[in-house]
């Protein structure tokens, strides 16, 4: 077995890792859905519970898929194609967790703490002008 041979291994298994936290993380999610639907004292936030749990294994499984791809394109074939493809797979993946985050907390990354302000979580220091 070589070096390649090896490494080609270890993505694979990188990559049914990233697949079964995709999958069984979704299952789970659902089941816990369908749990706190069951419950009345849990119903009111169980959808809202099930997007932003959903959209947390979505975003870990995609981060473990990157690195299978990132090992692979690295070590194992290394040429001008696959780097062009693993940039395009980060530029998609990029798009998708800007998303993804913007659906659970309803706000851009950048403008969190500005909900958390109005909310009165955060005590930030206004800017100054002289």
């Amino acid at each position: 077995m070589t070096y390649e041979d090896f490494v080609s291994d270890v993505v694979k298994v990188v990559e049914a890792t990233g697949a079964a936290i995709l999958v069984l993380g979704g299952l789970g999610v659902l089941v816990n859905y369908v749990v706190g639907v069951a419950r009345p004292a849990l119903r009111s936030g169980a959808y809202q519970s099930l997007r932003q749990n959903l959209g947390r294994v979505i975003m870990l499984g995609l981060e473990v898929l990157i690195i299978g791809d990132i090992v692979r394109t690295i070590i194992v074939d290394p040429t001008l194609e696959s780097v062009a493809v693993l940039g395009l797979i980060i530029l998609i993946r990029i798009v998708l967790s800007f998303s993804l985050e913007v659906e659970m907390d309803g706000t851009w990354p950048w403008s969190r703490w500005r909900t958390a302000r109005g909310a009165g979580d955060v005590d930030r220091p206004r800017p100054t002008t002289p």
